[in-house]
């Protein structure tokens, strides 16, 4: 082979020459290695300015000036011309490569800018970007990256890694334009970990992302990856790592994954090649067993499987051109019902998500409108939606007035949490149990779990947002004898079942039927089994939204502003006519609830988040989005029990919401934009 036409060969070989032209287009000189990474904002991507990788070129002799562009045949990166083995030509990903020149030779400064600008940053959530081109998007050469960054980093923890193994599965995405997908960025993540002579589990086909975790506890594995972008736009995919607890990874694994990322950027020999793994003594298809056992363990959640046999109660389910549909049949299988009614347009995996704009349950009923035609042709009550990788589920119920009820995720939780208590306590006479009872929810949840444990005297834990808090705080608590009932997130995350220590779609799927089905034995609906929980512990009124906005600089500029609204280091003390009692804020680490004003739950600088508590007892928090251009918020009103009238309890909660997007948010100054309707 031409060594001068070796660029060809490998994604990896190009990044040196396509930032070189990305300079020269741009009219300035390669940077040097000692010289900072130019910085790159993408919409909900972070990143930081670095230094070049180790790998690319030193920038010896580099003229001053604008030379022509030249043709990648012509030019061979340095590290090919140190090592010329393991490159057969046949393994690169032609589409991204083409991509790659075409830029080059429109002169297209701006978008080899943004593939090539900076690397995608990762992070507890791993990574979640679009795929494409470049460095920036998930692509064959990045999860390579990754997955060669994140093996090194588990050889120096687990000196048993060879022995145990790991377990890899994927959604149904795809990208044609960039030749990514999901199934080809699994295979390329095991033939990683086998060519190290490391045992995957490789799944042949799609699962819910929760299956992932259950099989790290279930076969006693060192590590899981998951390859979904959840309910993201379809253009975008994620890469979501799990440790040997069976938890979503926290700090500083981290930061110990991305390092060694950065230190393994050289693709190693036969990377690319991921028929290598064909019929490898070290390569297992574990769905078969994993499918058994699963549903064996969901099994003993059921609670009245003669009543679910029985009941007249009829559903329809939606995966949302995602995952779920045959998990959730089986699911229903195993409790004893008859299958969910299946809405027929989005029940196979379409990685196009054709029939919605957006292919999230959470943002309401806009998702559901097909549901909600099948439901009235087939005189079904119930709508149970799961997001594309079945790890989220939204519920919706028709009235008696004829319209649909979308719970929301605080909700749902009130139910849930309600439902599996009541469930417990029935096979649980002894009340000594109850001191090893938990329940958890994140701080930006509703806190009807904390008045349900006040009353009932069992534990109540509020964690940081997300599972990956909770999932490791419940395997804390299961290691100590505790018994983890429940968690919740108000983003339509359930954790009903803790064989899965992270939400799980699948197992809230058919818990919420179940629940149905037995208030449904007493004439109750969920809507009046939710008002009867309100009447018993309180209400608590929720509302939340976001706001979207692509620049970091403008939201830095939002919550500094908060931070010094009456002065430096002065946070607000109204807003509008709401007098504000309490500040917690988790990027700086205060809390003036606190003896030495410093907050309980672990900070993040990385991240924004502030919590206000007001005179009226109304709770708010503001924060950003880890994986979504968003600023969120999130507001609540606790009323004890017997507060009866909950349409002036919302009457309130919508003037401070009301107050806190006008002088918190300032939509205007910010340009920021709303939630769509």
């Amino acid at each position: 082979m031409d060594p001068g036409a070796r660029v060809n060969c490998k994604e990896a070989e190009l990044v040196a020459f396509l930032r070189d032209a990305a300079f020269r287009v741009a009219g300035s000189p390669r940077p040097h290695l000692s010289m900072p990474r130019p910085r790159l904002s993408l919409p909900g991507r972070k990143s930081s300015p670095r230094a070049s990788p180790a790998w690319l070129p030193a920038a010896r002799g580099w003229q001053r000036r604008r030379p022509r562009l030249r043709e990648p045949q012509a030019w061979t990166p340095g590290w090919t011309r140190r090592r010329r083995g393991g490159c057969d030509g046949t393994q690169w990903n032609p589409l991204t490569l083409e991509s790659a020149k075409q830029l080059i030779a429109d002169g297209n400064k701006e978008e080899l800018q943004k593939c090539f600008g900076a690397r995608m940053e990762f992070g507890t959530a791993g990574l979640r970007a679009a795929m494409g081109t470049g460095i920036s998007y998930m692509n064959d050469l990045t999860i390579i990256q990754t997955t060669q960054g994140f093996c090194r980093y588990l050889e120096k923890q687990f000196s048993d890694l060879k022995q145990r193994g790991v377990v890899i599965s994927f959604d149904a995405r795809a990208h044609p334009p960039s030749g990514g997908n999901s199934k080809r960025f699994a295979r390329l993540a095991a033939t990683t970990f086998i060519t190290q002579g490391i045992p995957v589990y490789l799944f042949s086909g799609i699962t819910p992302t929760p299956f992932v975790p259950y099989t790290v506890l279930h076969l006693k594995l060192c590590a899981g990856i998951m390859i979904t972008a959840s309910h993201n736009p379809k253009q975008d995919n994620g890469y979501k790592v799990y440790w040997d607890n069976g938890a979503q990874i926290t700090s500083p694994h981290d930061k110990g994954i991305s390092q060694a990322i950065e230190e393994n950027l050289e693709p190693w020999p036969q990377a690319w090649d991921d028929s290598l793994i064909n019929g490898s003594p070290l390569l297992h298809d574990p769905s078969a067993s994993i499918n058994k056992s699963y549903f064996e363990d969901l099994k003993k959640y059921c609670f009245h499987r003669s009543v679910n046999r029985e009941t007249k109660l009829k559903f329809v389910h939606t995966s949302v051109h995602g995952v779920g549909h045959e998990f959730v049949q089986s699911a229903f299988k195993a409790f004893g019902f008859a299958p969910p009614e299946a809405v027929p347009e989005q029940k196979d995996p379409d990685p196009e998500f054709p029939t919605v704009k957006y292919p999230n349950p959470e943002e309401g009923k806009g998702v559901l409108t097909l549901s909600f035609a099948l439901a009235d042709k087939t005189k079904a009550k119930i709508v149970l939606a799961n997001d594309p990788d079945a790890d989220r589920l939204a519920v919706a119920e028709k009235q008696d007035s004829g319209e649909w009820r979308v719970f929301s995720g605080n909700e749902l939780g009130a139910l849930l949490g309600w439902w599996l208590f009541t469930s417990w306590k029935e096979k649980n006479q002894d009340h000594s149990a109850l001191k090893d009872l938990y329940m958890l929810s994140s701080t930006v949840s509703s806190k009807i779990l904390r008045a349900i444990a006040l009353k009932e005297g069992f534990h109540f834990e509020e964690t940081l947002t997300g599972f990956k808090w909770m999932g490791n705080r419940a395997k804390q608590l299961i290691d100590q004898g505790k018994n983890v009932l429940f968690a919740f997130e108000e983003a339509i995350g359930y954790m009903c079942c803790p064989f899965v220590l992270d939400k799980d779609g699948v197992s809230a799927a058919v818990i919420s039927a179940e629940l149905a089905s037995f208030l449904a034995t007493k004439n109750l609906s969920l809507s009046q089994q939710l008002k009867a929980i309100y009447v018993e512990y309180g209400y608590h009124i929720t509302k939340a939204s976001y706001f979207i906005c692509h620049d970091q600089g403008t939201i830095k500029k939002l919550f500094e502003n908060l931070r010094n609204f009456d002065g430096k280091n002065n946070y607000p003390k109204t807003c509008g006519r709401f007098e504000i009692s309490g500040i917690r804020d988790l990027t700086t680490g205060y809390d003036d609830s606190q003896p030495d004003k410093k907050a309980v739950l672990p900070t993040s600088k990385s991240s924004q988040m502030i919590t206000f508590t007001f005179a009226n007892g109304g709770v708010a928090t503001m924060r950003t989005s880890g994986t979504e251009p968003k600023i969120k918020y999130y507001s609540e009103l606790c009323a004890p029990p017997g507060n009866s009238d909950p349409e002036q309890l919302k009457k309130e909660l919508n003037e401070l919401v009301s107050a806190i997007e006008e002088h918190f948010f300032q939509p205007q100054k910010y340009n920021l934009q709303p939630k769509a309707e």
